[in-house]
């Protein structure tokens, strides 16, 4: 017999052996029936997984996130074998569950239509109908390449021969399909209750645009309908948010074929918002101290080389040149902080000096794979509000405090601070090679990290392997409205960079010391959070950041030259308004501007011309009727100046 520790702490001996399933069976048949996995010593298994000695067990279900994604990677497999079915030349390439879903990638001679969509989900429908039994069972590597190779499932192949000499290779059989994979899965098809196969795209093998593109098949699952109805209801809002959609409809920006991938173009109002939250940014880093600095696009490769960047991020960035044949290589900047440096260097430093607090709003590039473009949310060419802090260990603490006193500071008028999550970003022990190489000052660092954020009472999450190559850091982090994550703000703690470049100051007792650096923004990538913006507020921007914020509507042409009297107060007074004298009539003038989600609409008329006054719409709050000038001027000035959300 075996000691197993349930999740609620209680302890219950089992016949050495049993199974995940087995187990959740004797605990309650009811969470059996919800059993999607488990979990084992804080490690996700099987069902089929045996107990043989003492360990903690937590049954998995729909409602923990390892649940859903077992339920999830099995139906990827009823997907797959749908495919094969009406299809027997796919080749399968992977299918992995997701954050809001599954997908499986298909080498298929022709790309999948809507109506192919529909029929294949059909075919699942039949296969759950099946409740096919689903068997876990593994094969040495000469084996499984053969198994897969007689198959010509030649995607399959390639996986294998990467995997270590000593590896398991587990197999999954559901009927006449098996598929190569690591696991966990439900014990029968008929376990899945309500699909939906969402959409269709195209994805290179590997995310490499030098690979073949492969036809990706978006789709959910759930264990019950009303489930998946909520689901879709949710995706259609979600759709209507979408900033690649909506802003483009709103003027927002545009994309062009040749120009390129990831280069989007900031129309006027794009334009607008941006230098709205430019100028706001810079302002508040002056009153906090900082610096400003402008630096070049682009420096030789000898400055790369030096942060290392070169050797660990090249291929993230666009090199002119090649150092073969050129006696000089350029690269475009994917970061300002070695520009900064130099800049530091320039002069020596007491302690008194420090910290040397320096900012710049930053127009950065980096090579991202066409394949993983989107909208505004990842571009090749963006702006960033990067800086930097030079600061002795003593500061350390109180200056990283101040960078996310700041960014929340940031989040918090922006209206988006409940939208986000903390993530402690650790380096990978197993991977050094992506990293600066010294354990030890990678350990220091990130307790120092630690600390601190304890003592701020972030609740953060840790992810290992997600550091930077030269420190641990802070991100940030944010969903689009279906469900990506992304980083859209970081503060990074960096103890090699000073090192390299060679960093120092004087201190109390005259000697030569390594300062700290801290890497931050404070807004982030302002395309970035440009697009976050679009999809909390659905377009309808807090007046205050609203490219326009009042649209004075005359109803005839003769009361065009009183509307742009008014326009002209109000523009005198910083508010950016535009006047509508198109030779409509004053109903469509309303509904064109409600779409274009301006703030406030002033309706003027021969009476409003008579009285000197407006009629006053608000996106808000409906028909607030007639309003002297100076008393709407007062009210949205102040609005403006409050930032009100």
């Amino acid at each position: 017999m075996i000691k197993v520790t349930l999740k609620d702490g209680s302890c219950k001996e089992m016949k050495k052996g049993t199974t995940v399933i087995e187990a959740a069976e004797s605990i309650s048949m009811g969470l059996a029936r919800a059993a999607m996995a488990g979990e084992v010593n804080r490690k996700t298994v099987d069902l089929r997984y045996q107990l043989n000695e003492d360990c903690s067990l937590n049954i998995l279900t729909f409602d923990d996130p390892e649940g859903r994604m077992a339920y999830w990677h099995t139906t990827s497999h009823i997907l797959a074998q749908a495919v094969k079915r009406l299809y027997p030349n796919a080749k399968l390439a992977i299918g992995p569950a997701i954050e809001t879903g599954f997908y499986y990638d298909f080498d298929i001679e022709k790309p999948f239509t809507p109506e192919q969509l529909e029929d294949i989900e059909k075919e699942m429908q039949k296969i759950i109908k099946e409740d096919l039994p689903i068997e876990r069972f593994a094969l040495s590597r000469d084996e499984a390449l053969k198994f897969v190779n007689e198959a010509g499932e030649t995607y399959k192949a390639e996986l294998i021969s990467e995997l270590p000499e000593d590896a398991e290779i587990s197999f999954y059989r559901q009927g006449e399909f098996t598929d190569l994979c690591a696991g966990p899965h439900l014990l029968s098809t008929g376990k899945v209750k309500a699909v939906k196969l969402i959409n269709l795209a195209g994805a290179y093998w590997r995310g490499d645009e030098k690979n073949k593109m492969l036809q990706r098949i978006y789709g959910v699952s759930f264990p019950k309908k009303s489930m998946l109805d909520e689901h879709i209801t949710k995706l259609e809002e979600a759709k209507k948010r979408d900033h690649n959609k909506l802003g483009r409809e709103l003027g927002i920006f545009m994309t062009s074929e040749p120009i390129g991938q990831g280069l989007p173009l900031l129309m006027p109002k794009g334009a607008k918002i941006m230098q709205i939250l430019q100028r706001f940014v810079e302002d508040e880093e002056e009153k906090r101290g900082y610096v400003r600095t402008m630096t070049p696009y682009m420096a030789k490769s000898d400055l790369y080389k030096i942060s290392g960047h070169w050797q660990h991020y090249r291929d993230g960035m666009f090199v002119l040149g090649d150092e073969e044949k050129d006696s000089e290589v350029l690269a475009l900047r994917p970061m300002t902080c070695p520009f900064q440096f130099m800049i530091y260097n320039s002069k020596l430093h007491s302690y008194r000096d420090l910290p040397v607090r320096m900012a710049e709003t930053s127009t950065l590039f980096r090579n991202e794979a066409s394949g993983e473009m989107h909208g505004l949310i990842r571009v090749r060419q963006f702006t960033i509000s990067e800086g930097h802090i030079i600061a002795t260990p003593e500061q350390l603490e109180d200056e990283f405090l101040g960078a996310v006193d700041l960014i929340n500071y940031m989040l918090d008028t922006l209206g988006i601070r409940d939208d986000v999550t903390y993530r402690f970003s650790k380096w990978d022990p197993e991977n050094k090679e992506k990293y600066i190489d010294n354990s030890e000052a990678w350990e220091d660092a990130q307790a120092k990290m630690k600390k601190i954020l304890d003592q701020i009472g972030l609740p953060y999450e840790e992810a290992v392997g997600e550091a930077a190559f030269y420190g641990p850091k802070l991100d940030i982090q944010f969903k689009n409205v279906h469900g990506k994550e992304d980083t859209i703000i970081t503060v990074q703690i960096d103890f090699s960079l000073a090192e390299r470049f060679d960093m120092a100051y004087i201190d109390r007792n005259n000697e030569k010391k390594r300062p700290y650096i801290i890497h931050r923004t404070s807004i982030g990538c302002y395309e970035r959070t440009l697009a976050m913006l679009i999809e909390k507020y659905a377009g309808a921007f807090p007046t205050w950041l609203s490219p326009v914020q009042v649209k004075v509507l005359p109803i005839i042409d003769k009361q065009n030259e009183y509307a742009e009297n008014i326009a002209n107060q109000l523009r005198s007074l910083g508010v950016r308004v535009e006047v509508d004298k198109r030779n409509e009539k004053i109903g469509y003038k309303i509904r064109e501007a409600q779409l274009e989600k301006i703030p406030y609409m002033l309706v003027v008329g021969d009476k409003e011309m008579q009285n000197e006054q407006v009629a006053v719409r608000s996106r808000k709050e409906g028909d607030l009727g007639p309003m002297d000038f100076d008393k709407f001027a007062k009210m949205i000035t102040e609005e403006i100046a409050s930032r009100a959300k």
